[in-house]
């Protein structure tokens, strides 16, 4: 039951990632020890990959749920999905984080606001959907969702500390 949500959930982490790492971003040229996407096909292919692995993302819920899964669920799950990744969520947080790396004097609010909508919103798209399609009520979705927004927000944070104390090559 839980296998098409998880995959797509990759396939949206994946998109996060190649994004990232595109010259208008952080313009990295390593991920996990190896060239990044735009590095080893081009910045046009790199967009058109996150672009596909996205829709592909929402049409493997969509499609490949188990039909014992009732459809409104479905549709939930889909929806919380969107909001976590978009304009309230992870676009919100990057948008926010390539506007701060012009500024000298970040606040302590600020970064708050950038990483709780970063890997924390992603992390709690992640574990809500899942709850959501593996049936749990409303209370314990809401539960689950402040517990892994808390959790991606401190992994976030020791990201960010990684990202300046270790080299690519260590990281």
């Amino acid at each position: 039951m839980a296998m098409p949500a998880a995959c797509a959930i990759e396939m949206i982490h994946d998109t996060a990632l190649i994004q990232d790492d595109l010259p208008c971003m952080d313009n990295a040229h390593l991920r996990r020890g190896k060239p990044t996407t735009h590095k080893a096909f081009g910045e046009a292919v790199a967009i058109l990959a996150g672009d596909g692995l996205l829709a592909l993302a929402f049409e493997h819920i969509a499609l490949c749920t188990p039909t014992t899964v009732p459809p409104a669920r479905i549709v939930r799950g889909i929806g919380e999905l969107a909001r976590c990744i978009g304009a309230q969520g992870v676009v919100a947080g990057q948008v926010f984080d390539v506007s701060s790396q012009r500024e000298s004097n970040v606040t302590l609010e600020y970064l708050e606001y950038v990483h709780l909508r970063k890997t924390a919103a992603m992390l709690e798209g992640t574990v809500v959907v899942g709850a959501m399609l593996g049936g749990g009520s409303d209370e314990e979705v809401e539960k689950i969702r402040s517990f892994a927004r808390y959790v991606g927000w401190g992994f976030q944070v020791v990201d960010e500390i990684l990202d300046v104390t270790k080299s690519s090559q260590e990281l």
